[in-house]
């Protein structure tokens, strides 16, 4: 029994990984990531064209196909998910059962919920309420958990939640003022459409939400005087939340990116040990450098003067015929910062890629100016320059590598 509840567990944290993106299962995860997103585009798309007759009635049979599949997909995905809740890092400290109640009552775990649930209304609705199956349009939302750019603008609105209620509360105010001076002015020239301060409040609201239909128009100047305010006022009633949402969404995806900056130069053999200080400084020198796919980075022979950290894409490693993949995360030529060498291998782009690059200038810039930090630098020397040796972790630097190999065997 012992055995089994460890193979159990094994294979729930094996499938946790591959359902949270583990660093242990990240093409099974990609893989799986990329079927799931590929459905959900195709039940919106489904969606979509279900509702045109013409198309419904000539592709119907495989608008239910998919629709069963997805059924299939989605419940034994949010079934997965509950199972293994325990292995998510956020819940590892709870007991299994508070960890499945914490997912479950999280958005994310409400919208995978919905994401299945409108289907099985079909059991239990009449016929002509099976219209509640449009709300399958949901599953859009399951987007957010594979896109860190919707999570961030997700992120955003939360944190400005506040700020953007006190929006809405301020246009709720001038649309009551708004129409309550519209009626004053046109209630008598008008009373079918400006009789009641409801029907000035629905005047003015699509006067303030700028889309202004033209049905209901003042006729009076005095009436046209306020309409124009009204427009005057609307203009920053639109500016004001987008404002807020554009500089939350930038300063979130400014953050994000900080912290996986932070993450790749704390990784850095040359750069372990250092303080938060040091590091930050550090990351106030890098600068981004974008390449295509296909594009030389660097070429054998060149002057070694610079380490790349790899943001997004993959690049590949030509060392005399070996070649080596480095994908986001991983980095090269921290050595180089050390000594002055030439490149003993040529890197070249796989696909697009984001770099971030330190050059060794700056380097001595910072300690020159941080004595603790080159205190780092110069052990790292005394341990490595001459001994290390080409890999994910090291550096192409023929002439180093060359040192090293000579240096080896007086060691011995």
């Amino acid at each position: 029994m012992r055995a089994h509840a460890k193979r159990a567990v094994e294979l729930r944290r094996r499938v946790g990984e591959i359902l949270d993106h583990g660093v242990g299962a990240e093409h099974a995860s990609r893989l799986v990531d990329r079927v799931l997103i590929g459905l959900i585009l195709l039940n919106i798309v489904g969606v979509v064209l279900e509702s045109v007759p013409e198309i419904d009635a000539r592709w119907h049979a495989a608008f239910v196909a998919i629709e069963i599949v997805s059924l299939v997909v989605f419940s034994a995905e949010y079934g997965l998910r509950i199972w293994t809740a325990p292995e998510n890092a956020l819940t590892r400290a709870l007991s299994p059962w508070q960890a499945r109640r914490r997912y479950m009552t999280s958005m994310v775990g409400i919208v995978d919920l919905l994401a299945v649930l409108p289907f099985w209304f079909i059991f239990a609705v009449p016929e002509d309420l099976r219209v509640v199956l449009i709300f399958r349009v949901v599953r859009f939302l399951k987007l957010t958990r594979y896109s860190p750019g919707m999570r961030s603008l997700l992120d955003a609105l939360y944190n400005e939640r506040r700020a953007l209620a006190a929006c809405l509360v301020v246009f709720f105010g001038a649309t009551l003022f708004a129409a309550v001076l519209m009626y004053l002015a046109e209630r008598h020239i008008q009373p079918d459409r400006l009789g009641t301060i409801p029907d000035a409040i629905w005047w003015a609201v699509v006067t303030l939400g700028t889309i202004g239909y033209g049905d209901v128009v003042p006729v009076t100047a005095l009436g046209k005087l306020i309409a124009g305010a009204t427009v005057l006022m609307a203009m920053a009633m639109v500016a004001m939340p987008v404002g807020i949402i554009a500089t939350a969404f930038a300063e979130e995806i400014h953050r994000r990116d900080f912290v996986v900056t932070w993450g790749m130069v704390a990784r850095v053999p040359l750069f372990a040990g250092l303080d938060a200080a040091a590091i930050a400084d550090i990351m106030r020198f890098l600068r981004a450098q974008t390449v295509d796919a296909g594009d030389v980075i660097v070429r054998v022979g060149d002057p070694a003067h610079s380490m790349y950290f790899i943001a997004r894409g993959a690049v590949d490693i030509d060392l005399k015929g070996r070649h080596i993949t480095l994908g986001v995360g991983h980095f090269f030529g921290e050595i180089a910062l050390l000594r002055r060498a030439h490149r003993s291998a040529t890197v070249t782009a796989l696909t697009r890629a984001d770099l971030l690059v330190l050059d060794g200038g700056d380097l001595r810039r910072l300690m020159d100016r941080d004595p603790r930090l080159a205190d780092r630098i110069h052990e790292v020397v005394r341990e490595r320059v001459g001994a290390d040796i080409v890999g994910k972790r090291g550096d192409l630097v023929g002439e180093e590598i060359a040192q090293g190999q000579e240096r080896t065997p007086a060691k011995e």
